[in-house]
């Protein structure tokens, strides 16, 4: 099982918070970046309904997987203030 980690940071002239290095949009405070974060682990988290998926990759080949819907990473909320 994978882990994910939402860190909250400072950003742009407000809060944010990263995974995996990819900001999520700056929001006004501390408190509503933390919010969403956690807002966002939890989710994660939900498991949904096993389904093909189709992705194109680097080089243009297309793939058809099985996502298992009950497949679903660890996730925390790291706060870096």
């Amino acid at each position: 099982m994978s882990h994910v980690v939402y860190k909250v940071v400072q950003h742009d002239g407000g809060w944010a918070y990263t995974v995996n290095g990819v900001f999520s949009e700056p929001f006004p405070t501390h408190a509503a970046a933390l919010a969403a974060a956690r807002r966002a682990a939890n989710e994660q988290r939900v498991p949904g309904r096993t389904e093909a998926i189709q992705y194109e990759t680097s080089d243009g080949k297309w793939l058809t997987e099985t996502a298992a819907g009950n497949d679903r990473p660890e996730t925390e909320v790291e706060d870096g203030r």
